[in-house]
């Protein structure tokens, strides 16, 4: 199955007093890149979250972000007395030497805001809680893999219609081919008779024959037609085939290109140049795959 590297899941777990809430998105990249923010109380699991995360997707550019909501009660920050009563008797004597009436309204909120004043004590996470944070990581993966498994069927159906395109221009072009070398003897012909020179018309058969060959274009016919058939044998029977498509489509540019520089004729260059673009279409959405 083939799966998108963008793709967003939400997994949610509640206890008595909390709420925990995990969402990961993920974008396309190279390479396993991971972030993840969370609560400091957290942090020792936070080993075994991108162990989870690095197996489920693999690849892409992914952002990990875990919240939680507690009660009011839970969440309620100590005031220490003795530390903001120091800070006030500062900041009074501060104001008093400098002539300023105190304002109380402003004082307080500021003295409050002093580090060390309001500490929120670092308690460590029971068992269930642990638990909790788990089930809401698997659900929140499930539901990225759902949504990069439908962005993948989307975006291998629209790489094969691609795909069917640079084929369907690569038999346009046959006509053309046949009706090309008579073309190209025609044309040397003509210019010779402006010559006004004897020439030799068994050797003249030869040299345009020989001349004619150098632009055959059947085998690279046939090498696009193969890259085009095991395209679309990787896209149906593996999985995580984004660079594995990436160089068959290398591949396919390779073929187009010797085509193009052998074309020789304005309707077959036209021609290879819908293919080419069909192709880079294809380049930049191989990039998004798995």
């Amino acid at each position: 199955m083939i799966k998108s590297m963008t793709g967003f899941g939400r997994g949610e777990a509640s206890l008595p007093n909390k709420k925990i809430t995990v969402e990961i998105r993920s974008l396309n990249s190279k390479q396993l890149d991971l972030s993840v923010r969370m609560p400091s109380a957290y942090r020792p699991m936070e080993y075994d979250i991108r162990s989870a995360v690095q197996r489920a997707v693999q690849r892409g550019k992914v952002d990990i972000s875990i919240n939680v909501e507690c009660a009011a009660a839970d969440n309620a920050g100590k005031i220490d007395r003795e530390m903001f009563k120091a800070y006030l008797q500062q900041t009074l004597d501060a104001l008093s030497y400098a002539g300023i009436d105190a304002d109380y309204d402003a004082i307080v909120p500021s003295v409050l805001r002093m580090p060390g004043v309001i500490s929120v004590e670092t308690e460590s996470i029971s068992e269930e809680e642990k638990q909790a944070l788990t089930a809401a990581v698997e659900e929140a993966l499930r539901n990225i893999d759902a949504f990069r498994r439908q962005e993948g069927e989307i975006l291998i159906k629209d790489l094969l219609e691609r795909v069917d395109k640079i084929e369907r221009y690569k038999q346009e072009v046959e006509p053309y081919e046949k009706a090309r070398s008579e073309n190209i003897k025609s044309r040397i012909r003509e210019n010779l008779a402006k010559l006004s020179i004897e020439v030799d018309d068994n050797r003249l058969e030869q040299e345009m024959i020989f001349y004619i060959e150098k632009l055959d274009i059947t085998e690279e016919k046939v090498r696009l037609s193969n890259h085009c058939r095991y395209f679309r044998e990787v896209a149906a029977s593996e999985e995580g085939v984004g660079r594995k498509l990436g160089f068959i489509a290398q591949e396919m540019g390779r073929e187009i290109n010797t085509l193009g520089s052998k074309a020789n004729e304005s309707t077959m260059q036209i021609l290879v140049v819908k293919m080419k673009d069909e192709l880079e279409k294809i380049k930049e959405q191989v990039l998004n795959i798995l």
